[in-house]
């Protein structure tokens, strides 16, 4: 298992064999996301993500707020130069984390909040998640990918109705417009997460990895660009270890042991 420094903004945790948990903790100020606190968040979720012990992560916040937005203290009095010099909601660093990520919602994940929920690849809430992008009453847009993975997510007509006049989804909604994978009580649904990071943690890591990548291709690309792509990671998983493991295991009725190679 790596050691991970001290953080200051966050906390981070092993509950479960192969799951890696990082959680935002900033409470006084609901986890507005500043840059020192998704730094950090970066930074343990990329040594998760180097560690082959761990198979998925968690990223999460406190049951009162999973993150109420952007520090706009921090973005105040800046000027576009500003912002596109040193951009602070700037998130590509989270793309390009191989291993599957788990966003755990309670609470309100507004502006940016919902924006980091967003570009993870599975939400599990809890029933007092509230999910907005009220960048219109700062004058402003979402600018995290809200505009664009919102739209995917619940389509055009509900995705323009929530970033031009406010409207927030409740967990139910979300998991209704497909936001969400699942809701859960407020009394289990971090342990329920837990549970299905469990799950996507027990199964080889290169082929989770590939396909990751092959799912996020599909907002990329063409049907017929991203057939293409996904048959030439199929094509290469044969060339794994685990490809081998996982055939034999199921033709001999056992159980995978995995190498993740």
């Amino acid at each position: 298992m790596t050691d991970h420094p001290a953080y200051e903004t966050i906390t981070v945790e092993t509950p479960a064999e192969g799951v890696g948990v990082v959680r935002f903790n900033r409470p006084k100020a609901l986890n507005a996301l500043n840059a020192q606190m998704t730094g950090e968040a970066f930074t343990a979720l990329e040594m998760f993500d180097r560690d082959p012990a761990i198979g998925c992560m968690i990223l999460t916040g406190s049951d009162r707020a999973f993150a109420a937005g952007a520090d706009i203290k921090e973005m105040h009095g800046k000027t576009a130069i500003d912002m596109a010099i040193h951009d602070t909601t700037d998130w590509s660093r989270l793309t390009r984390i191989g291993k599957p990520i788990i966003a755990v919602v309670s609470g309100v994940a507004l502006g940016g909040g919902c924006e980091i929920a967003m570009t993870c690849d599975m939400i599990v809430a809890s029933e007092t998640a509230l999910f907005g992008q009220p960048e219109i009453n700062l004058g402003i847009l979402p600018g995290a990918g809200g505009t664009q993975r919102l739209t995917h997510a619940v389509g055009k007509a509900l995705a323009m109705e929530i970033i031009l006049t406010d409207r927030r989804l409740t967990a139910e909604e979300a998991l209704r417009y497909g936001l969400v994978n699942r809701v859960a009580p407020l009394e289990t649904y971090f342990q329920e997460a837990v549970e299905l990071a469990k799950q996507v943690a027990s199964r080889s890591q290169v082929a989770s990895r590939l396909a990751k990548q092959a799912v996020n291709k599909a907002f990329e690309l063409g049907l017929a660009d991203g057939l293409d792509y996904e048959k030439r990671l199929f094509y290469l998983l044969f060339a794994s270890e685990d490809k081998a493991e996982g055939m034999s295991a199921f033709v001999e009725k056992r159980p995978a042991v995995w190498k993740h190679k």
